[in-house]
């Protein structure tokens, strides 16, 4: 499954030897560049950069990193929209013609400068993650003296996230052999059922 992958990239990468506390170092100074630059080139330069680190110099599968890429580049497209079309004001350079729909120069350019933010920083994120094992990034954490109860609720959130993939999982496979993704109308009311049943659990577990 893609967790058990992900877990198996973090632990057999080319550099999964390489100091912990430099890539960590180098993961953090990076978000924060991405994070508190103005100008979108210099995230955009950031997730390029770590990219190639990632596929070339840590070996991680080209295909397995694309697919990795695909929520968070989804999310950022819609965001990018969305500011695009309802923030900034000042002259239009587009108009959709549908509900009076248009794109303003500081929308267009406020919702470029947040997608290449969300994207330098995810990349950042996802060097740390596919090629540092979360045992690591644990001990690094508690060798900084990061709070006990802080430590402790992010290692039973990273444990939770993986036995909710598997019932996401399990979830699908059974809807699927009963033709739940069949059709278009049925796809979307299985997918419906499946992600309320897994925030329920979610819920519950968190609870508890």
């Amino acid at each position: 499954m893609f967790e058990n992958f992900l877990d198996s990239y973090a632990h057999s990468n080319a550099i999964r030897n390489v100091n912990t506390y430099f890539k960590v170092l180098f993961g953090i100074i990076t978000l924060i560049v991405s994070l508190v630059s103005t100008s979108p080139v210099i995230p955009l330069i950031i997730f390029m950069s770590v990219s190639l680190i990632i596929v070339f110099k840590a070996e991680i599968p080209v295909k397995f990193y694309l697919k990795f890429l695909t929520v968070p580049l989804t999310f950022a497209l819609i965001t990018f929209i969305f500011m695009a079309l309802f923030f900034g004001m000042g002259q239009n350079i587009f108009n959709l013609g549908l509900f009076n729909l248009s794109i303003s120069a500081d929308g267009f350019n406020l919702g470029f400068l947040v997608f290449s933010r969300i994207m330098g920083g995810f990349a950042c994120m996802a060097f740390l993650g596919l090629t540092t094992p979360m045992t690591e990034l644990f001990k690094v954490m508690e060798n900084l003296k990061f709070p006990k109860i802080l430590l402790e609720i992010s290692m039973l959130m990273y444990r939770y996230i993986f036995v909710s993939m598997d019932e996401a999982v399990t979830m699908y496979h059974s809807q699927e052999t009963r033709l739940g993704y069949s059709s278009i109308k049925k796809s979307y009311k299985s997918m419906g059922i499946l992600i309320a049943n897994i925030f329920i659990k979610t819920w519950i577990t968190g609870e508890k």
